[in-house]
């Protein structure tokens, strides 16, 4: 198991800490362990003792930023790839508890990945709970306490990792930010598709429906 990356040494104060991770809210700053000392087994045992989930980076414990709402656009869209898997067989599709090692020391945990076969050893989904794997599709749904320059900073890693696709849905704005490189980027409207481009082939949706799906019965 890798061991973290210790936080820069111009960190010198929790204001620098807190700039440095995105001014992110300092309640999702784990301070046990120390900030720059947090391994890979912390993430496991924060997970398992707490059920938390964090992700690691620059040693740091950082606790994902959820809500209900969040989960349950994750769970649609997560539904919505799974069913255009069943009919294309390209891949494997995994949520919101689905830790991978996108770089030594750094830990992500996107809201949904989508993984071609190809990136898998043997072809098969890992077994170990923090495989080494750089997603072809990241999707992140945003919360309340995710904070701007955080999700620069994310969608920065993933493309440095060699992530292909990104996307930034956003339920309280119904839009969706969808980038195609760290510089190139487009805004998705309610009333506008989801696209899954060279990465899912073939793969639309509708924003609006991912983010109207089951928040009130159906009629009739």
């Amino acid at each position: 198991m890798s061991q973290a990356t210790i936080a820069p040494a111009n960190i010198k104060t929790l204001a620098d800490l807190r700039q440095r991770l995105g001014g992110i809210p300092l309640e999702r700053i784990w301070f046990q362990p120390a900030p720059g000392t947090a391994t890979e087994k912390d993430v496991l045992e924060a997970e398992t003792r707490e059920n938390r989930l964090c992700e690691l980076v620059d040693g740091t414990l950082v606790e994902k930023a959820m809500g209900f709402e969040e989960s349950r656009v994750a769970g649609v869209l997560m539904y919505r790839i799974s069913a255009y898997l069943d009919q294309n067989d390209l891949g494997i599709c995994v949520g919101a508890d689905g830790m991978m090692r996108i770089a030594p020391g750094l830990v992500r945990i996107p809201d949904l990945s989508f993984i071609t076969w190809e990136k898998l050893p043997g072809r098969e989904s890992p077994r170990e709970p923090i495989p080494d794997l750089v997603p072809d599709l990241a999707v992140e749904v945003l919360s309340e306490g995710n904070t701007k320059p955080e999700m620069a900073r994310k969608v920065r890693e993933y493309f440095d990792a060699g992530v292909l696709l990104v996307w930034l849905i956003d339920p309280r704005k119904r839009t969706a930010r969808v980038f195609s490189t760290i510089e190139k980027s487009s805004l998705v409207r309610a009333h506008q598709m989801l696209d899954g481009g060279a990465v899912l082939p073939g793969f639309v949706l509708l924003l609006s429906d991912l983010l109207d799906h089951g928040r009130r019965p159906r009629q009739g």
